[in-house]
């Protein structure tokens, strides 16, 4: 570890603890003292000054909370001596942006291997997507999940049935005892599952899957047609060949709202897509046509294949879940450089989490380009915070038991490091959640801050690799956009070796700094892009969950 401490900005009024530091110790930083009366943990922060009651603390140079009594030099911040504040915001406030492009001299012309649609998107992935307009159906989809994955290779390995097998021989033998004394199962070292088996039939396309969910009827007629529109931006999706859905046929989401939805977004839609209602007759007569149509589709979606495309073409969402003190340090910092790398060059990035950009929407709103897209982003945080306050779970009650353990105290320390993913680029659009956007570079979009609810309207807004930073390791996937999992700190990802993809805790202890690790990550971002698995798609981690609009922090 080169440096013990760190200050993020120089208007702080906190300092980061980089690694534990234990009561007595004086730490010596920028020509001051700072003796340290309690213990301060590594992630956390202490008071550069001393504070009183209702004094600001700053951190990341904006006001993230203000003392609820009395700190003194060189105290941790808590959840019992600070309470969460934010500086109000408002169109009328914006002031002039401007920014310095980073240097992208050495990845123009750079390509990946994907999948070039016939709307001019592309894929970095070939999936087939089963969907259930309702969940009656969910019984069916599960059904074909198991015929289709077994038959074609698909299916994920069963290490834990052949756990339980192993178990049940040595009990039904007698040997108890030996089942007491068997050593915890570890699978570290197997590939995991079926990408590269060659036996699979049908090599180009990379899988079929398979949604539930637990809507299409009963609820609101609001949230009947925002999964509609859900299902419809997620059949346009780039890395969609073709799409199966079963219908009961008297549900809220009806099959000409996903039609209607479908070709809003995209006119001369042309991917094939079938419908099957199980009122027309039998459920076996429905299941087996099905079949029949699907596996025809999968030798249609099989003749499509991965061809060098620009970097350029790539939408990349920015997520971040399970946050720590580091994230908003190094993991988000550097997903932000990937980000303006990625635009500057004239790609496109997603910025989401609403919840989690609370504290800083006044530099959001002064980075949109146009006063339109900034009032638009002021009314959908003013509508989404609003309905959270009438229920009393405001934006502020965000932070889990985990970031605050992990030193996140308030919501604005949380959103101020969050933001981070974003990088410094001008916001070039903002899009409601199920909204696609044709603008190129940075965009904000509407979601929940709750991992999957995000991921899933991530994805639904166009994402084709999404990069999840965690510093307490976060087992998230979705259906069909990879997601990366980027730690913030080396002791995770040296722990959870399963689930990290990239680690940016070297960043954090000096090894590189935050554009070193950004050009390292991209290059697994190619990697990834043109066919490499994330460690949530060797798991089968097929995550998803749509939201209803309600409060959901």
């Amino acid at each position: 570890m080169l440096h013990k401490v760190l200050k993020v900005n120089p208007n702080d009024n906190v300092i980061v603890a980089l690694r534990d530091l234990p009561a007595g110790e004086v730490v010596e930083f920028e020509g001051e003292s700072y003796l340290l009366p309690h213990t301060v943990y590594a992630k956390h922060k202490f008071v550069t000054h001393d504070l009183e009651t209702g004094d600001a603390v700053t951190m990341y140079g904006v006001l993230v909370g203000r003392a609820s009594q009395s700190i003194k030099r060189g105290e941790p911040i808590t959840t019992y001596n600070l309470k969460h504040d934010s500086e109000p915001y408002s169109t009328a406030k914006r002031q002039p942006y401007s920014w310095t492009p980073p240097d992208v001299s050495k990845w123009v012309g750079r390509t990946f291997k994907g999948y070039r649609r016939s709307d001019g998107k592309v894929g970095t992935y070939n999936y087939w997507l089963v969907i259930p307009l309702v969940f009656c159906e969910n019984r069916n989809v599960l059904t074909l999940k198991t015929a289709f994955e077994r038959e074609l290779g698909y299916a994920q390995p069963e290490l834990y049935r052949d756990q339980v097998r192993e178990m049940l021989h040595l009990y039904q033998n007698g040997q108890l005892e030996t089942v007491q004394k068997l050593a915890p199962f570890t699978d570290s070292s197997t590939p995991r599952p079926w990408s590269n088996d060659l036996n699979r039939p049908f090599k180009n396309v990379d899988g079929i899957k398979f949604l539930t969910h637990e809507g299409g009827c009963g609820g609101t007629r609001q949230d009947a047609h925002t999964l509609c529109s859900l299902f419809a931006a997620y059949a346009v999706h780039p890395n969609v060949a073709g799409v199966t859905v079963l219908s009961l046929g008297c549900q809220n989401s009806e099959e000409k709202i996903l039609m209607d939805e479908i070709h809003k977004r995209s006119p001369k839609f042309d991917k094939p897509l079938y419908i099957f209602e199980q009122q027309q007759g039998t459920e076996s007569a429905m299941m087996s046509a099905a079949i029949k149509q699907t596996f025809l589709g999968l030798i249609k979606a099989n003749e499509c294949e991965r061809e060098d495309v620009p970097i350029t073409e790539l939408v990349v969402g920015l997520k971040c879940g399970g946050s720590d003190g580091f994230s908003g340090i190094s993991a988000n910092p550097v997903l932000g450089q990937v980000s303006d790398i990625l635009v500057t060059l004239g790609g496109k990035t997603l910025l989401a989490e609403f919840p989690e950009l609370h504290g800083v929407e006044q530099e959001l709103l002064n980075r949109c380009v146009t006063e339109e897209k900034a009032a638009k982003f002021e009314k959908l945080m003013r509508d989404y915070s609003g309905k959270a306050d009438a229920v009393g779970s405001a934006f502020a009650f965000n932070p889990s038991p985990g970031n605050i353990k992990d030193g996140l105290i308030t919501d604005a320390i949380k959103s101020a490091g969050a933001a981070k993913k974003g990088g410094s680029a001008p916001i070039q659009d903002v899009t409601n959640y199920t909204e696609i956007s044709h603008e190129k570079g940075l965009q904000l979009v509407c979601t929940p801050g709750n991992d999957v609810e995000a991921t899933t309207g991530k994805t639904a807004a166009g994402a084709t690799v999404i990069l999840f930073t965690t510093g307490l390791g976060t087992p998230t996937g979705n259906p069909i956009c990879p997601v990366m999992k980027v730690s913030t700190n080396s002791k995770l990802a040296e722990k959870m070796v399963d689930v990290i993809d990239f680690n940016c805790g070297t960043v954090v202890t000096g090894e590189e700094t935050i554009a070193e690790n950004a050009d390292a990550l991209l290059e697994e971002i190619i990697a990834v892009a043109s066919g490499k698995l994330t460690h949530a798609q060797r798991l089968g981690q097929d995550d998803f969950i749509p939201w209803k609009r309600g409060v959901s922090l």
